[in-house]
């Protein structure tokens, strides 16, 4: 085993794309993750080839980020496939993989990004013989936690993926102690590995700037809802809590959620968002509006007074982070790393349950009193300022340095 520094990282993104604008499909949070935490990496003079299935027509064989940082497209089954029928073309992909690394040569180590693609850097640890690191982003046994199960099947494929891991990353310690309450004590290590925010795109900004650009009114409160539409990410708490705000006196405020369907019920999730506006008289104070590029959601971050994050779980909380970076403070749900990213009642609220009166209840608090909101909007900033892309690549440098230079997990 070398203990030579790493050289080349090769990272499996099976199912979605680093190059894919986030907020709608599978395209999220882990998007960004991948693409700005690769690209810091590569800064240092790490190669980085991130692996991602081609998922339409016409797209070039590999993609330069930047110096040191590639996308590959691997043709594997038909373009549009649903996300449920990818691991029917996990060995396919596992393929096209290896064809290239025995083009251009083989990796130092093997990072895998959600379970799909941690099939894949499992197959490709035994026939390469390096070491292999993995990312969930989100786990079964989480997600069945906070009412969404999954199929049995992929808890068996993290079970054996979590099995033969050298070092699995997590975003903070809440997350390291859920799994371990969760999966027990794993055979490799445990990292964490906190995501970053770039600082130079999402910073405080004049709201009354930020509100003309967007057409909205600067006397209307605004409350902005980020994310894909899907009933992990709780849009309809969200909707309920604007409505229980118009109950309580604040009848113009108004929510923006921006982002589109995602997953095998996101369209139904739509129409049900759709169906709940109008059910509750809302269809004035509600706007949906499609995902846009991520250097566009500053703006909306800017233009908004609260920023609701009511999700079922999430394992950090991007959306969180970004908004506090630009001064707002967050209403969230209490799970996942969202507890530790948002401080109660210093950056934000965090709400057990998901009441939409709860949330109704912190957001009015906020909304009531301008000393709390410009408060909590300055420790907002003060607390994103330690989350850099820089400062986790050379943490995940660091470790991969580390598990080069230690014999590799067994399976067991």
């Amino acid at each position: 085993m070398t203990a030579e520094p790493i050289r080349r990282v090769a990272v499996i993104s099976l199912h979605t794309s680093p190059l894919l604008q986030p907020g709608s499909g599978d395209s999220g949070g882990m998007n960004v993750y991948v693409r700005e935490l690769m690209s810091s990496l590569s800064q240092t003079g790490v190669e980085c080839v991130t692996f991602t299935r081609a998922d339409r027509e016409d797209l070039p064989a590999e993609v330069f980020v930047e110096p040191n940082h590639r996308v590959v497209h691997i043709e594997a089954g038909p373009h549009h496939l649903p996300k449920e029928a990818l691991p029917e073309i996990s060995d396919q992909f596992c393929h096209g993989v290896m064809e290239w690394f025995r083009a251009n040569g083989a990796p130092d180590v093997i990072h895998g990004n959600y379970w799909l693609s941690g099939v894949v850097g499992h197959h490709l640890k035994h026939e390469l013989g390096v070491p292999f690191v993995s990312t969930f982003h989100t786990l079964a046994r989480v997600k069945a936690e906070g009412g969404d199960p999954e199929p049995v099947w992929r808890d068996r494929a993290e079970a054996e993926i979590i099995k033969c891991s050298d070092a699995i990353c997590v975003s903070c310690v809440e997350e390291e102690e859920q799994f371990r309450r969760l999966y027990g004590d794993p055979n490799g290590h445990i990292e964490i590995i906190a995501p970053g925010v770039e600082q130079a795109l999402f910073a405080p900004g004049a709201q009354a700037g930020a509100r003309h650009a967007l057409g909205e009114d600067p006397d209307v409160p605004v409350l902005l809802f980020v994310g894909r539409i899907q009933p992990l990410k709780g849009p309809d708490v969200a909707i309920r809590a604007l409505w229980r705000l118009h109950q309580a006196g604040r009848s113009t405020a108004r929510l923006l959620i921006v982002g589109g369907a995602s997953g095998h019920e996101g369209d139904l999730e739509t129409e049900r968002a759709h169906s709940l506006v109008d059910e509750l008289g809302l269809h004035e104070h509600v706007e949906f509006i499609s995902p846009q590029p991520h250097h566009i959601l500053s703006t909306y971050y800017r233009a908004a007074d609260v920023v609701i994050v009511p999700s079922r779980s999430e394992s950090f909380g991007l959306v969180a982070l970004e908004a506090m970076a630009c001064g707002i403070p967050v209403v969230a749900s209490a799970v996942g790393g969202l507890q530790s990213l948002v401080d109660d009642g210093v950056t934000g609220r965090l709400i057990d349950g998901r009441n939409p009166l709860d949330f109704a209840a912190a957001i009015g608090e906020i909304l009531n009193d301008d000393e709390v909101r410009i408060s909590m909007g300055k420790a907002a900033v003060e607390k994103a300022s330690t989350y850099t892309w820089a400062a986790a690549a050379a943490r995940l440098a660091a470790l991969y340095d580390d598990i080069a230079s230690r014999p590799m997990v067994q399976c067991r």
